[in-house]
Formats: C-alpha cells, structure tokens, sequence
C-alpha cells in the first residue's frame, strides 16, 4: 500500500500539467481541425460555470452521502462500487436470418470473389452448401461449413474478417449469437491520454430484465489497483465478449497497460466488438460525427443537459482531489454512466437493424 500511496502522491503533484485540450473560439471549425482534442469557449465556460456551483452545492458533504454505494476488496485492495439499474428493450434477433445470409454469401470460401460468386451462382451453386459438392471448391467449401457449425463466435468474426470487413454485418450477427447476459459494456475516464491514471470503469451487464452500470470509482489515486482488478474479473474467457465504442483503440489497450504497470496478468482475448466501427460503416455518408454522443442525437434521441465533455474530466477530479469535495466526480460519473447505458442501446440498434425480427 506503501507504494501505492507513493505513486497518487507522485500524480497528485503532476495534475496541474495534465491539460490535454485547446480551448477554441465558437465556430472555429479551421482550429478545431488542427486540435484533434478541443473544446469551444462557449462549452467550456458553461462548464467552468457548473464546476463552480458544483463545488458550492457539495461543500461539506461527505463522499459517501454523494455516492451511496458498497465498498469491495481483492488482491489489489479495495474501491467503492456504484450501481444502477436501467430498463433496455429486450433484444429481437432471427438467427434463422443470419444464417440463410451467410450460407448465401459464397465469397466466404477462400478463393472465391465477387466476380466468381456472380458465376458460380449462374450455374446454380447459390449457398456454400451447394459449393460443398463442387469439384474445386468442396473441400474448403466444406470446412467453412464445419466453423460455421461449431457456433464459436470468435472463430466465426474471424472467417468473416478475413474475407469482408471487420465491421461487416454478419459480425454483429455474430455478436447477436451470444447471450446478452454474457455481455459486457466497458467505457473508461482516465487522467489523460496515454500511460495515465484510469479514475473511473463503467461496466454494463444485462441483468433482471435491463441493464446493471456498476462503476468503479477512485477516492484516490491509489485505488486504481483495485478497480483494475474487479474489472478485470468480469471478462471470462470462452465465455463473455466485450462491446465498446472506440475500445480497441483506447480502452482495452489502456487497461491492459494499467494492468501491467502494476504487475497484473493482462485481460485474456474475447470476442471484442467495437461499435465505433460498425457505427462508421452504417452512418459516415449520412452524419458529420459518428461519436457516441452525436449518434444518441440523431439515432437514439438520447440528449443530455449539463454534460461534462470528456476532455475536461481530468481537472474536475484534479479539483476534487485538491478541495476533496465530491462535487466535481458526479458529472464524471453521470457521463460514464450515460455512455455505458448508450453504447448498450446503439450496440442492440444495430443489431436490429441488420437482423431483428419484424
């Protein structure tokens, strides 16, 4: 504990330099391009402006009373755990569809493209079924029959990325194919970018017909072992599968980093589905942002009020850990949550869309 006492100090004394982001003037689109982590002066007084009444609100209540949760320990010591329940429409899948599409789909078999398709289908070999009895193709026709039979959804992803996108539709299908209880939505706030502090998990599970957001969240920077090892328990392999927005690139390989600075055995590979990427295959040509909080805009018709923007999260708990009042972490808690409970409903959209029955 020693030591991680010593490493919060060491990051309460460098917070003050954690600034990641411009602040650019309203309508500055020139600028905002050039600063890939920016907020406008208009945003950003608004939310100096909430994290002055914030601090004026929950000035002398105790952590505690804020945060009516459970305490939890393991190995790495322990950290409160904040719950909430969610109703979320349960989810409508044909997997009869799903499968009729991919037998259908002859470019799965190696060696066959579209335009061999196109002719193969001419001369009547319509599913890969039929190509099971062609003289050239069977053998390998056949095995892609064999691992869509197995109904492993990591082998499954993988056939399909290795001939069609990794955001292709019948990677959600696969996604579909696994129960919702096996779930898992992840969505992290960290300290900055790169090699930081993670100051809060958001973990979503389906249960009692919706879905549970239990956040991890840090009194302290010392925490943080904690939280990463509760998270890290909810992935079990060959059993779960993750779903996360941007994670691939973010989220998991920041966990995984947290997890090795302190010496800890890294997450073990799941299926992983990162709805950044089915987001931009299914609206780049029809929406100027495909982030997570303009697609709950325009898709969800999710709109939040008093939203604290992600940039700026880092020097509200910088602020809380300076005044040790609790007011500036209920934004950040309220917009993990929020982003756990929306990647959830934008992950069963889509789905839907692609393979709901109607």
């Amino acid at each position: 504990m020693q030591v991680e006492s010593r490493i919060a100090s060491l990051w309460q004394q460098r917070m003050g330099r954690l600034k990641e982001y411009d602040v650019v003037r309203d309508g500055n689109v020139f600028g905002a391009g050039l600063s890939g982590n920016c907020v406008f002066s208009s945003e950003y007084e608004k939310t100096r402006a909430m994290l002055n009444r914030l601090l004026e609100q929950h000035e002398g209540v105790s952590f505690d009373t804020v945060f009516a949760g459970r305490e939890t320990e393991n190995e790495g010591g322990s950290c409160p755990v904040l719950e909430s329940h969610h109703v979320i429409p349960p989810m409508s899948f044909d997997s009869g569809r799903l499968e009729q599409d991919m037998l259908s789909d002859l470019t799965l078999v190696r060696g066959i493209g579209p335009v061999s398709e196109h002719r193969l289908k001419s001369r009547g070999y319509q599913t890969i079924e039929d190509l099971a009895g062609h003289p050239k193709f069977r053998t390998v026709a056949k095995e892609v029959l064999d691992r869509l039979g197995q109904g492993d959804t990591a082998d499954v992803i993988d056939l399909v990325g290795g001939r069609h996108a990794k955001s292709h539709r019948f990677v959600l299908g696969a996604a579909a194919s696994i129960e919702p209880k096996n779930l898992v939505f992840l969505d992290i706030e960290t300290l900055g970018l790169f090699s930081r502090p993670i100051i809060l998990f958001g973990i979503g599970t389906m249960e009692r017909g919706g879905i549970i957001v239990r956040q991890y969240l840090l009194r302290d920077v010392c925490d943080e072992t904690a939280a990463l090892v509760e998270t890290a328990r909810c992935f079990d392999p060959g059993k779960t599968a993750l779903v996360t927005f941007n994670g691939k690139a973010f989220d998991l390989p920041y966990i995984q980093d947290r997890l090795a600075y302190y010496g800890f055995r890294a997450i073990p590979r799941i299926p992983h589905f990162d709805m950044l990427h089915f987001s931009r295959g299914r609206w780049k040509r029809e929406l100027l942002s495909c982030r997570l909080s303009a697609l709950e805009s325009a898709i969800l018709g999710i709109h939040r009020s008093d939203d604290l923007p992600g940039q700026m999260v880092p020097e509200f708990y910088e602020t809380y850990l300076k005044t040790q009042n609790c007011g500036p972490l209920v934004p950040i808690v309220e917009h993990n949550r929020q982003d756990v409970i929306s990647l959830a409903r934008l992950f069963f959209y889509l789905v839907e869309e692609n393979y709901g029955c109607f």
